[in-house]
């Protein structure tokens, strides 16, 4: 008779948001909103937006520069077999910050910082971890979205490569990472009414026994509050049966 592991052997987290809870503060970090982990610097705050439909929760950072708020899920081991995320989120003046949707292997529990930054024109990759996602920086030169990637400090070979996506205040934006069991990665990019496409392959930028978090996350570039809608937030990846 042949052996069954089990009947589950794909991981999945997806949260919309539908139901608030009203007595969640940044001051609790981490901690989990729905479905999902959150982390930040300093404290921030939560509100339900009831103005629009399908479930949104707005997302307040503190004021000072660099402080920021993070929603995750995981770790997943992109070798059992792959894993994917995708976020849909608009940020109300995204001329002041730094969105990152995608994987990260770093990820702090009580200082988070962005896995990746764009200043000028120079990309910086954090932590001594691997990363897959997407990136706005509005310290960087480029108004556009890009594909990012590194591992252990620095940038893969390819990154950044800037998409088509301007990056826009307060419109719906999507942003898709992927990394297959042999550490290959893929970055999408897509504005509301067009949908996703693909930005970039890279080839291996990350080892794919590495765990990853999958996260999206949002930054001050400045001494203000920035604010991010999130409508909805998946990630799945593959069960390690071997453990």
């Amino acid at each position: 008779m042949a052996t069954k592991i089990g009947s589950f052997g794909r991981l999945r987290v997806f949260e919309d948001f539908l139901a608030p809870d009203t007595a969640l503060s940044m001051s609790t970090s981490p901690q989990r909103l729905g479905n999902v982990g959150q982390v930040s610097v300093n404290e921030g705050s939560f509100a339900h937006t009831v103005d629009e439909p399908g479930g949104v929760i707005s997302i307040t950072t503190d004021t000072a520069d660099n402080d920021n708020c993070f929603l995750y899920a995981g770790p997943f081991k992109p070798a059992d077999g792959g894993c994917y995320m995708e976020a849909r989120f608009k940020v109300a003046d995204i001329t002041t910050c730094a969105v990152y949707v995608g994987f990260s292997e770093t990820l702090d529990a009580t200082t988070p910082v962005c896995p990746a930054e764009y200043a000028t024109a120079t990309l910086t990759v954090n932590g001594s971890g691997g990363m897959v996602g997407a990136l706005w920086d509005s310290d960087g030169t480029s108004d556009y979205w890009m594909a990012v990637a590194g591992d252990g400090g620095a940038a893969a070979t390819g990154a950044p490569a800037v998409s088509a996506y301007a990056a826009v205040n307060d419109e719906w934006q999507l942003a898709r990472a992927e990394i297959d069991p042999n550490g290959d990665g893929r970055v999408y990019i897509g504005a509301n009414d067009e949908g996703l496409r693909l930005i970039y392959t890279f080839s291996a930028p990350v080892t794919s026994t590495d765990v990853q978090h999958a996260c999206l996350g949002i930054e001050n570039r400045s001494a203000a509050a920035s604010v991010i809608e999130v409508d909805y937030f998946y990630a799945e990846g593959g069960r390690d049966w071997t453990n």
